[in-house]
């Protein structure tokens, strides 16, 4: 049902099959609104559409719509081969606090209707709630997600959805239980508050915590996150399915959505994207069209840009370069930086999915700092043994000695200065204190580890201020 190909960081290209066919991920599903004519789903697909996703709920309210899909199919509705995933109406339960259909109602009605992944009417807890009513809702959600695995008989892929509100143990408990029923996708909900106020570290623990208990070997989807500038970050943390509308609201709203953030059509004087609406059009030119069809063609160029950074993506895993892309893309907001950071917390969820061996380790910042990569080659080096008595761990890589200081790693053999990673490492040679700090760290642990032996320091002026809490 899922097979992953390749890996890097907790990133992965994998194939997912549906009843419709196979689908690569990390993928983009474009929400379509069947009662709003906007970019039709053959257009999506030319344009780079593998999945799309779509509202059960507003089918299943709307009298024409769900007669023409209990009839022929949802596909048949839409007018589209791809695959489709339907969601329960969970988000409207959100914004508008009910919904008149039950659990079984709805995920009947998505198997009648031939949905190729099938979502039950969890209860997505807004964030920052009491932990009594997280941990009510959770279990509620819980008690629909069994209901559904028992009820449901259709060919397509079931998901089950991971609340918790913004109580990471609360997460924790959903994905372990979620995992124990049994699902085929597990998306990861309750997030669309928090990624409309840039709480970005909060949706990145929202999904660490869930990873530490989801099987590794099943396809994780973010809801709600459709910008591309969070695509690498969170295809970093494991996330393979994303879904948005952010295409067309971002287009209704005039703004034009880029890798590294969103701007304001009446604020462009150049258009920076090479797709075909842009090479087409100058900002000046579409400020004067019709707004209805202004709409159309930045909401073209919106996904356009989405879906060719999630090849960039893509192309970064089979490079094994994530870090570096996730690096560079959140410096185009604090908060992603901060987000980013969250990854030290989860160090052993983290080092267990990245890949041992790469070709290079580019150092983009103190970010770079939080490799596993790092922390892995400091464990590593305290097993490397010595018969000397006496141990040269110089900073000069001139000097003869048994090992050299290298920021952020530390302590390297000198037999490993020419092997991945701290071998392979570009490095500038003026790097940030935090670098050193790190390098410093790992020299302390080798310092404990070896001191029954005799070392001596061969260390340059850079050095000296941070070892002071080691030779202490």
């Amino acid at each position: 049902m899922f097979e992953v190909t390749d890996k890097d960081a907790m990133g992965r290209i994998g194939k997912l099959k549906t009843p419709h066919g196979v689908v690569e991920t990390p993928a983009l599903m474009p929400v379509i609104n069947p009662n709003i004519d906007f970019i039709s789903p053959k257009e999506l697909k030319k344009i780079g559409a593998e999945i799309l996703i779509t509202n059960s709920y507003i089918i299943y309210r709307t009298e024409k719509l769900r007669e023409k899909a209990e009839k022929d199919g949802v596909h048949a509705l839409l007018d589209t081969d791809l695959p489709v995933m339907t969601d329960s109406g969970s988000y409207q339960l959100l914004m508008y606090g009910e919904i008149e259909v039950s659990n079984e109602e709805i995920v009947k009605f998505q198997e009648k209707i031939k949905s190729d992944i099938v979502v039950p009417l969890d209860i997505p807890t807004p964030p920052d709630a009491d932990y009594s009513t997280a941990l009510k809702d959770l279990e509620e959600t819980i008690k629909r997600e069994k209901e559904a695995a028992e009820m449901y008989s259709g060919e397509g892929l079931l998901a089950l959805p991971i609340q918790g509100s913004t109580h990471w143990d609360l997460r924790e408990k959903s994905a372990e239980e979620a995992a124990k029923i049994g699902g085929d996708v597990y998306p990861i909900g309750g997030v669309v508050p928090l990624m409309d106020a840039y709480r970005f570290e909060d949706v990145a623990r929202a999904v660490l915590s869930a990873k530490t208990k989801l099987p590794p070997n099943k396809p994780v989807h973010l809801f709600g996150a459709g910008h591309p500038m969070v695509f690498a970050l969170f295809v970093a943390l494991g996330c393979d399915l994303f879904d948005s509308a952010a295409y067309a609201l971002f287009a209704k709203d005039d703004r034009y959505l880029t890798p590294y953030g969103t701007e304001k059509l009446s604020e462009l004087n150049y258009f920076p994207c090479s797709c075909p609406i842009c090479l087409e059009y100058t900002p000046e030119e579409m400020r004067r069209m019709e707004k209805s069809e202004r709409e159309i063609l930045l909401g073209k160029h919106n996904l356009y840009v989405s879906f060719e950074e999630m090849r960039r993506v893509k192309q970064a895993i089979k490079n094994n370069e994530l870090f570096e892309l996730v690096e560079r893309r959140i410096r185009a907001h604090p908060y992603l930086i901060q987000a980013w950071r969250a990854i030290k917390d989860y160090y052993d969820l983290m080092e267990k999915y990245d890949p041992f061996a790469k070709k290079v380790f580019f150092y983009l910042g103190t970010e770079s700092c939080l490799r596993p990569a790092v922390r892995r080659h400091q464990e590593r080096v305290l097993r490397v043994k010595t018969d000397k008595k006496e141990i040269v761990i110089s900073s000069d890589y001139s000097v003869k000695a048994d090992f050299y200081l290298k920021p952020p790693f530390g302590v390297v053999p000198a037999e490993l200065m020419e092997s991945y990673p701290a071998g392979h490492a570009e490095i500038p040679e003026d790097i940030d204190e935090e670098a050193y700090r790190t390098a410093a760290k790992g020299l302390k642990l080798f310092l404990e580890k070896h001191k029954d032996k005799k070392i001596r320091l061969v260390v340059d002026e850079k050095w000296r201020k941070f070892l002071d809490d080691v030779q202490a």
